[in-house]
């Protein structure tokens, strides 16, 4: 009688490049909880790190499944997306920001300090400024300081955790400094241009790196889309728990942390998403702030 044999790749296990920020937490539940973390740890070898390093890693080979920003797939021929999973907005999505005076307004800005460590972010808002808000801001890379980062340009750009922080801090720092600044949410601002989902990142694979000699391709894809799926499933089935664990890591109530994870991020790679996803390649194509996307690799 033939057996199931276990996941097989050509490292001993599948190098995973997973995002340190809040919002992958729910993705991640399986790998980081009982009672599956202990078998997938068999098979999969995860590492944090920040959104634009996954990216390079999966471009250089050291990762073969990464949580990547979706500016990176239009850069790369050898990853595939993996269905199911997303790290998306239908709406308001309060951890992506663009900060900017009340007295200069956004048509007056013409430097934005950006966090670069999301290169999806940074895709997203060089299209609104070029293609719907039609302002020549160049765009300067800076640490995600954001009293720093206005005092070095016009607007700053501020991403994940250290943007959930800046909210928190909003009424605090107007009474510190006397300064009114507007909290531009940008995926609020996305689907109010476009009427479609803002999507940040999504699981891309390295093709080859699940590859066996021993097995079916077909039965190892199904592993992995399986396995990511039901992470997923058991995230947002925990999302209370979650919302405790996180509360006691980053400075954030724990009741904006689970509206955060409930109601600001999508996580399924639905059909909305995947329009979406094809629609922001084409603007940013023709805005020439990514190459042409054909199609989308799907694993």
């Amino acid at each position: 009688m033939q057996t199931t044999q276990p996941l097989h790749c050509p490292v001993s296990r599948l190098r995973v490049a997973a995002i340190r920020f809040l919002n992958p937490a729910p993705l991640m539940w399986d790998f980081d909880h009982p009672p599956r973390a202990a078998a997938l740890a068999e098979r999969y070898d995860v590492e944090t790190m920040m959104p634009a390093q996954c990216a390079e890693r999966l471009a250089d080979g050291t990762a073969d499944l990464g949580l990547v920003p979706i500016a990176a797939l239009a850069h790369s021929n050898h990853l595939r997306i993996v269905p199911g999973c997303a790290i998306a907005s239908k709406g308001a999505i309060r951890s992506l920001l663009l900060v900017v005076r009340a007295k200069t307004g956004l048509e007056g800005v013409r430097s934005i300090a950006a966090d670069t460590s999301s290169r999806a972010t940074l895709a997203y808002v060089q299209v609104m400024a070029r293609h719907f808000w039609q302002i020549p801001a160049t765009f300067v890379p800076h640490g995600p300081d954001l009293d720093a980062m206005l005092a070095a340009c016009d607007a700053a750009l501020m991403i994940g955790d250290p943007a959930l922080l800046a909210l928190e801090d909003r009424a605090a720092r107007q009474q510190r400094t006397g300064e009114e600044l507007l909290y531009l949410d940008l995926g609020a601002e996305w689907h109010k241009l476009t009427g479609l989902p803002w999507i940040s990142a999504v699981w891309g694979v390295r093709e080859e790196a699940i590859r066996s000699g021993r097995q079916r391709d077909q039965f190892v894809r199904e592993s992995v889309i399986q396995e990511l799926t039901a992470s997923r499933d058991a995230g947002l089935a925990h999302i209370d728990a979650l919302a405790d664990e996180w509360a006691t890591r980053i400075a954030v109530p724990r009741a904006t942390i689970h509206t955060y994870l409930s109601r600001n991020i999508h996580y399924i790679l639905d059909e909305e998403c995947l329009e979406g996803l094809r629609a922001f390649y084409e603007l940013a194509a023709a805005c020439k702030v990514l190459p042409a996307v054909a199609d989308l690799r799907m694993l």
